[in-house]
């Protein structure tokens, strides 16, 4: 949920003004993680000195304190190593003390920043208080940075990635964390467990090979027999109990490990070259430094030294790879800017033309009618012959799972299921090894998700993913899986990311419906809708200022109601996310989409109603001042839509309708109408939700609300 960056050179001499823009620059493009607070630590002019600077508030507020006390910025380094950190408050609230980096003492001989939660820190707490040491804080994070200490003073001689594998193993929970120490200038070391890492690079020549070696240490049972008791020996001197020692180890024997020398940064006469590495939660934030990156996976530990990257495991090592691949990013600096747009949900919402073709490129081909899905076509015939579909996803992505339900009932016939992430691990359902379990998520990193993953995966179950984030903990534990190609997704609330998981997994029902002969006339229909969605898109664009004029009639409403029904219900509810400044609105028909919007950007309370239970309690509610949005596009069920139209009309509403283009079925003098193009009925909820998009930032904007981080929320949810 929190926003990591980190920035060392080596053998490149950098002012500390370079270092601090770099690294504040870094959280900048990381806000959309959390926005409560910031910070960051470096080095001091003295040896053994760090410089902090926290404060409450964005990024720039950060930069202003910075400005504001005025460190020597002229100071020159040939080798630096920062970390710095934006965060989304879980244990303590915003305030300059809870916020990162923490440190181990008043010296800052040990500096970490953290994302994720640490579940056991409360028992590491309680253990490092009986040994003297002192909190200042409300947060986990503090634990790791004191057990760092309590374990280095114990043991001085052990090197900085023994003693980082020594703190990691004795943490529970998910966590990306990067530590620093004034023991070991100029280095950093990176952990991830359940919380996404990418480490940038920069040389000054061209890497000798393109990956870097995992180094793999022997387990302390195939240790010699003097190493093994010298480890006994240790964990007693350290007086940790069982369930907090079992992860110490004495300084390894070099031997016994597989040395990569870092090949790739080693310069033709064999020594390190010059080089810059930059961390992050996410590459958006390196992407203006260099586009050759390498994901850490789960377990991994990554110590940059002397302008070497070496990697370690922490835990098993059967099945994973021995290399990690340094990656050209495909994304462009200008694709995580502005540009011309006020905001960055505006922008989104007008990409989605191109992000619908990008995730349909090289996959739907129009002309020959066929659909060809690369990341499934080994276990797309052991998908078709499964017992169930189960979708597993939160929020936004929850909603689309719930948008494609019905095509997918159709066209495979096989029983489908939808589960919110965290209700299915509440009630540990029921997953057999015959089953596919899909798990739809824009970052690949949502916690409920991920937890929800492991458990279908000790249970036997095929897994496959939808994410849009290349190196994703999602895409790297599932079986198999599409990458929706959205581009990145800055705003907090999901919009291109939710358009293009629709299409990919329309694609996927049409690929597990191929074989079947009766479903082809449905499944051309469906192709050819698919291949016009993109300039339908900009046809519903076109509509921007209108809407924008109708929803400054509402400015000052309260509440909002969805009505949708059918298909249009998850549309709906999507809607009722968007919509949500202060007021509430109420949509009728079958769009869940659109009301998780109206929440989440507006503040305004917004509730997604099936038409059909209008009748059961909620037509209470209906009077001329509550503004109703009903979703009436043409599909079979239309007649059935109508008939909650005329009892609001009949109680004196006065709803605004999402209709087709040129229907007469609306008169104008009674009712406030948003016109869209028609299509296929299963693809039409893809259309209807960009009136809702647009109407939920119009109505923020309006409130003069801050329409890309609305309070309280983050973008990656990577706790529970």
């Amino acid at each position: 949920m929190c926003g990591i960056f980190g920035y060392i050179n080596y053998f490149v001499e950098k002012d500390r003004k370079y270092i601090i823009d770099t690294l504040v620059n870094g959280l900048s493009r990381l806000e959309y993680r959390g926005y409560d607070s910031a910070g960051l630590a470096v080095d001091g002019d003295k040896k053994n000195e760090v410089l902090a600077f926290k404060e409450v508030g964005k990024v720039a507020k950060l930069k202003a304190l910075i400005e504001e006390e005025k460190p020597d910025l002229t100071k020159v380094f040939d080798n630096h190593a920062g970390i710095a950190h934006t965060r989304w408050a879980t244990h303590g609230p915003p305030s300059r003390v809870n916020c990162h980096p923490h440190r181990s003492d008043p010296k800052w001989q040990f500096a970490v920043v953290h994302n994720g939660i640490i579940t056991n820190y409360k028992e590491l707490k309680a253990f490092l208080e009986t040994k003297g040491f002192r909190f200042e804080t409300e947060t986990d994070t503090e634990a790791i940075a004191k057990l760092a200490k309590y374990i280095y003073d114990e043991h001085s001689s052990i090197d900085f990635t023994t003693l980082v594998k020594a703190v990691i193993k004795e943490l529970q929970g998910a966590f990306g964390l990067l530590m620093k120490s004034v023991h070991f200038p100029g280095e950093v070391v990176a952990a991830r467990k359940g919380s996404p890492l990418v480490i940038g690079v920069r040389t000054a020549k061209k890497m000798k090979v393109d990956f870097v070696d995992v180094e793999f240490a022997e387990d302390g049972a195939a240790l010699p027999a003097e190493r093994a008791s010298q480890n006994v020996a240790l964990k007693k001197q350290s007086g940790l109990s069982a369930g907090l020692g079992a992860g110490l180890l004495a300084p390894p024997d070099k031997s016994l490990l597989h040395r990569s020398q870092s090949r790739a940064f080693l310069s033709d006469d064999g020594l390190p070259q010059a080089a810059e590495f930059f961390l992050s939660s996410d590459p958006s934030a390196i992407i203006e430094h260099t586009k050759k990156v390498l994901y850490l996976e789960d377990d991994d530990i990554a110590h940059i030294h002397e302008g070497q990257l070496n990697i370690h495991r922490v835990g098993k090592t059967d099945g994973i790879s021995n290399v990690r691949a340094i990656q050209t990013l495909e994304i462009e600096l200008q694709e995580i800017m502005k540009g011309r747009f006020d905001h960055f949900m505006q922008k989104e919402i007008f990409e989605q033309p191109e992000s619908v073709i990008n995730a349909m490129r090289g996959r739907l081909n129009a002309k020959e009618k066929t659909v060809t899905l690369g990341g499934l076509r080994q276990y797309i015939t052991t998908i078709r012959r499964c017992r169930r579909l189960i979708f597993i996803a939160c929020g936004t992505s929850f909603h689309s799972c719930m948008a494609v339900r019905g095509a997918f009932e159709e066209l495979t016939e096989l029983p489908i299921s939808v589960e919110l992430a965290s209700d299915f691990l509440d009630r540990q359902a029921p997953v057999f090894r015959d089953d596919t379990c899909v798990f739809v998520s824009q970052s690949g990193e949502t916690a409920d998700s991920l937890m929800a993953l492991r458990y279908c995966l000790e249970r036997g179950a095929l897994t496959v993913g939808f994410v849009n984030v290349v190196g994703s903990s999602i895409s790297l534990m599932t079986h198999c899986g599409v990458h929706i190609n959205a581009g990145p997704e800055i705003g907090v609330a999901s919009t291109k990311a939710y358009t293009s998981q629709f299409v990919c997994m329309i694609m996927f029902a049409l690929s597990l419906s191929e074989d079947r002969a009766s479903k082809t006339q449905r499944r051309l229909e469906i192709m050819d809708g698919l291949a016009k969605v993109s300039d339908q898109f900009k046809e519903i664009l076109k509509l921007d200022q209108s809407i924008k004029e109708l929803c400054l009639k509402f400015k000052d409403q309260k509440s909002l109601l969805l009505l949708g029904r059918g298909a249009q219900h998850a549309t709906a509810l999507e809607g009722e996310f968007t919509f949500s400044t202060n007021d509430t609105f109420f949509l009728v028909n079958m769009n869940i989409l659109g009301a998780l919007k109206i929440k989440e950007i507006s503040y305004l309370h917004c509730e997604a109603v099936m038409s059909g239970e209008l009748k059961h309690g909620v037509l209470a509610l209906v009077d001329e001042n509550l503004p109703i949005v009903m979703i009436l596009t043409r599909d079979d069920i239309f007649a059935k839509s109508l008939n909650a139209y005329q009892q609001v009309i009949a109680r004196s509403g006065r709803p605004i309708v999402i209709c087709n283009t040129g229907d007469k079925e609306f008169p104008g003098e009674k009712t406030d109408k948003i016109e869209v193009p028609h299509t296929v009925d299963i693809l039409q909820g893809l259309l209807n939700v960009i009136p809702l998009q647009l109407m939920a930032y119009w109505l923020a904007v309006a409130e003069g609300l801050n329409v890309d981080f609305p309070r309280n929320l983050a973008k990656s949810v990577t706790v529970e």
